[in-house]
């Protein structure tokens, strides 16, 4: 068995080997040490190898998703090793023979297809990256959704590609592995080297004809040789990873690579669109406006907002169905009802392809259908061509779905083997074996009380046991008349105890055959049946697959209507112009979590940046710190990108020219592992902006410069916004604490000075959270900094030298050293203490208000009064 055991173990040797001994599958040396740490499970050993003791550990074949769940979130890789005949044909061979195995799957991280191993509402993609003669492409599959696609991507956009799909695994050309194994750990993906071979242009194409079942792909597009080097590398993988069961793949479609806005990894971190900062889903846009009701529409969502789309068309339309589900509430409500009871048909069709399925996939599959068929008898009139198109894949299922009505019962069991889910009545040869299985007590009764009346023994008992089966038993006081004719001659003697003897007939021992073989006879039947059921679904795997993806779209469009009338989110413009006007915009994040605290409502603001022209549209925002300005910047980020995704937006009104890249660079923090500062990181990522960024671009920036001095910073962020204007002439918010770039807006024709409203109250600041016109006066920073607790002595010192500081530059010719070594030392004697405050009371303002009936005064008289409390507000 440890020679088997080897030589499997050496054919596989980057995966745990689970190699399956009865009901468990066992590890053995150093994957048994490995798998015992990761999974937190007993060490054991079994035998010598070399005179050593074989470590030993393992987990029970019906516990093993949640163990493999473990092991490839750790990072490993897992041989699925399985006894490929029964303990008893191999001892047919000899007593010491060894059960063949085999391994049948591999399982690696972006191969899952087990429902229990899936996020079920986000996709689970396997990428390959290849390049051929200075092309490169990137093309990805789910094989559990059967999602297959590819674009030209050059080596410059693989970071960009991989933050947008996200995938689990990568597969890599072993020859330039480690050109661009950093930019997919990067994304967080499993980095899988593959041969030269698997990735040869020549041979792809032959995989995908055969796969697909062509003489020739020019039916699915026109593809590059890189394009089909990364397809056939995928396939070749599959085949690898599936042992020749390869899954249900749609017809892989090529994407273009405009066809979508650009967004970078940086700024898709930075927007939190899929994932909060933390790394979590909570906090992130994908989150807030996440209301589907199904799985399938829930991955569409994440696609659509990773992917917003460049073609004006394709956002009309998708905006076109929500604007109308918006409209008709009744309809809406009672679509989102039927797609509540929508199981995952995609990924049940993907298993059942696998043959991994089992009968709940075939219900699965029966009640999407089914669904379906109820969506489109509600989808009626002048449809949008969206829903219109959706509901044409709804229809046309319905002699599958009898089939499978007829076929299983309403809950069928997990596991075929288990038995019990095709329905009554369906196969009369399953309906005879399971009445000789489930009644044979009552058979067996009968058979008794007949020997009853036949021997005149009323003693006489029909039983059971593992020696001699069924037998017919009496007293030992009945054995003359049973071993006597002609009862004898019916009755043939087995057995005699003390106190009894035994015996059995032709018609008992042909019974007992029928009755132990009726259970074996009907699970072998049932098993039949369940290939024929899993065959007619997979006939019809195109139209299924429709039906699916158009109870998806359905699912989204109902979604994001049900979000847009409940968040008071309006349909926007968007066109192929440079506009760029927002009405009362909010942030949808920060709006849903203020309303979860129950704190004050969200303040909206207007942004237009249409002033620009043609050429470049830039607001320099100025204001302090907490004022609000990263909000809003990242809330018109995300109405653009919401926009485009095909959704309504947080806002009164909307008017979007076509963004073809989103760039974001708010907030930073350092990257220990490449060795880059808080400083550096930020300025790759402005230096990425500043090279990419056309006049189609939405640009959006924040504070420039302040990780290094406030010279050197105010000079980048100065030259920065200049490339914007200048160079770049894109659309823009810019957001500094260099209250000298205001200066730019005078010279500048494209640059506007936008504010953060704030209001000082007795030493302290308030926020108000308003975007004016107009620059900031001051950073407020020592006064948050008293808001964020910092202790009175600190704050009081900060105060004298910021004082010390501005007046300084007012008066010029004096270093800041030297004014600050002018400065008491610090120390908590020579710091002005504030004084008490004074015991509250009414002031002479609130006394003389108090003192006012406005009905009694004349227009002479209230001109007068205002006078009088302008002077009371301000006695100095």
């Amino acid at each position: 068995m440890m020679a088997q055991y080897l030589e499997i173990k050496a054919a596989h040797p980057g995966a745990l080997l689970f190699y399956r001994m009865g009901d468990f599958y066992e590890m053995f040396f150093d994957d048994a040490v490995a798998a015992a740490e990761a999974l937190d499970i007993a060490l054991t050993k079994r035998g010598k190898h070399l005179g050593e003791d074989i470590p030993m550990c393992g987990v029970p074949v019906h516990a093993a998703e949640s163990y493999l769940l473990t092991l490839i979130r750790k990072g490993f890789r897992v041989a699925v090793c399985e006894q490929m005949e029964d303990p008893a044909e191999a001892k047919k061979r000899g007593s010491k023979s060894v059960v063949k195995r085999d391994v049948v799957r591999l399982v690696t991280p972006g191969t899952l297809t087990e429902e229990s191993l899936l996020e079920a509402r986000r996709h689970n993609f396997l990428a390959a990256f290849a390049e051929v003669r200075g092309e490169a492409a990137l093309a990805w599959v789910d094989i559990s959704t059967g999602a297959f696609r590819v674009i030209g991507c050059p080596g410059v956009r693989l970071g960009a590609e991989l933050a947008r799909l996200a995938p689990r695994e990568v597969l890599l050309n072993e020859a330039t592995e480690r050109d661009w194994a950093e930019a997919v750990s990067d994304a967080g993906a499993a980095v899988t080297p593959l041969s030269r071979m698997s990735f040869d242009s020549a041979s792809a194409e032959k995989r995908l004809t055969a796969l697909f079942s062509v003489g020739t792909l020019e039916g699915f597009g026109s593809f590059g040789r890189a394009e089909l080097s990364a397809m056939g590398a995928l396939v070749d993988y599959l085949e690898i990873t599936q042992k020749g069961k390869l899954p249900l793949l749609r017809p892989p479609i090529r994407e273009a690579m405009g066809g979508t806005m650009q967004i970078d990894a940086a700024t898709r971190r930075n927007l939190e669109l899929t994932a909060s900062l933390s790394g979590g889903r909570e906090g992130s846009l994908l989150a807030a406006i996440d209301r589907t009701v199904t799985a399938s529409g829930a991955r569409l969502l994440e696609r659509r907002l990773s992917s917003p789309s460049r073609d004006l068309p394709t956002i009309r339309a998708r905006l076109d169905a929500v604007r109308a589900l918006v409209e008709d509430s009744g309809l809406r409500d009672a679509l989102r009802d039927e797609l509540r009871k929508c199981p995952d048909m995609d990924r049940a069709l993907s298993r059942l392809g696998l043959d991994r399925g089992g009968p709940r996939d075939l219900a699965a599959i029966r009640a999407g259908l089914t669904q379906a068929g109820a969506l489109a008898d509600r989808l009626g009139g002048d449809l949008p061509s969206l829903i219109a198109e959706a509901r044409r894949a709804l229809t046309g299922h319905d002699a599958l779905v009898d089939l499978l009505d007829r076929a299983l019962v309403a809950e069928p069991p997990l596991l075929a083997r288990d038995g019990g889910f095709i329905a009554t009545g369906y196969d009369e040869g399953l309906d005879e074996a399971r009445t000789l299985r489930d009644e044979g007590r009552g058979v067996i009764a009968r058979m008794q009380a007949g020997f009853v009346d036949e021997t005149g023994i009323s003693s006489l008992k029909i039983k059971h046991n593992n020696v001699l089966g069924y037998f017919i038993e009496v007293t030992a006081t009945h054995a003359d008349r049973m071993l006597s004719p002609p009862l004898s001659e019916t009755f043939i003697h087995r057995q005699t105890t003390a106190n009894a003897l035994r015996f059995t007939t032709v018609e008992l021992s042909e019974l007992e055959t029928r009755i132990l073989n009726a259970g074996n006879r009907a699970l072998e039947i049932e098993k039949r049946l369940f290939e024929t059921l899993r065959a007619a679904i997979l006939d019809e795997a195109g139209p299924v697959g429709q039906a699916a993806a158009a109870l998806a779209e359905i699912d989204l469009a109902t979604g994001l209507a049900d979000l847009a009338r409940g968040e008071d989110w309006c349909e926007p413009l968007v066109d192929d112009s440079r506009a760029f006007a927002v009405a009362g915009g909010r942030h949808p994040v920060v709006e849903r979590a203020l309303r979860r605290q129950g704190g004050a409502p969200f303040i909206a603001n207007d942004c237009d940046l249409a002033q620009g022209g043609q050429g470049a549209a830039i607001w320099l925002l100025t204001g302090p710190n907490m004022a609000g300005k990263s909000t809003f910047l990242r809330q018109n980020a995300l109405i653009a990108l919401l926009a485009q995704a095909g959704s309504f937006v947080p806002a009164a009104s909307a008017h979007i020219g076509l963004v073809s890249q989103l760039f974001s660079r708010v907030g930073a923090s350092d990257d220990l592992a490449r060795g880059r500062s808080t400083f550096m990181v930020e300025m790759v990522e402005t230096a990425a902006i500043l090279n990419q960024a056309d006049d189609r671009a939405l640009v959006i920036l924040d504070e420039i410069g302040r990780g290094t001095a406030t010279y050197d910073g105010l000079s980048i962020a100065w030259a920065t916004l200049e490339h914007l204007h200048d160079m770049n002439r894109c659309r823009a918010l810019f957001a500094t604490h260099y209250h000298e770039m205001t200066a730019l807006a005078q010279k500048l024709a494209g640059v506007e000075n936008a504010t953060v409203a704030v209001k000082e109250w007795e030493g302290d600041v308030i926020f108000l959270h308003e975007v004016r016109k107009g620059a900031a006066d001051r950073s407020y920073g020592v006064q948050v900094a008293r808001l964020a607790g910092l202790p009175d002595s600190v704050v009081e010192r900060a105060r004298v030298v910021l004082d010390a500081l501005e007046r300084g530059e007012r008066e010029g010719g004096r270093s800041h050293a030297t004014l600050i070594d002018d400065l008491p030392l610090f120390s908590a004697a020579a710091i002005p203490q504030r004084p008490a405050p004074a015991p509250a009371g009414p002031s002479p303002l609130e006394d003389r208000m108090s003192a006012i009936h406005p009905d009694e005064l004349s227009p002479r008289e209230a001109l007068e009064l205002l006078y009088e409390l302008k002077a009371l507000a301000r006695p100095d």
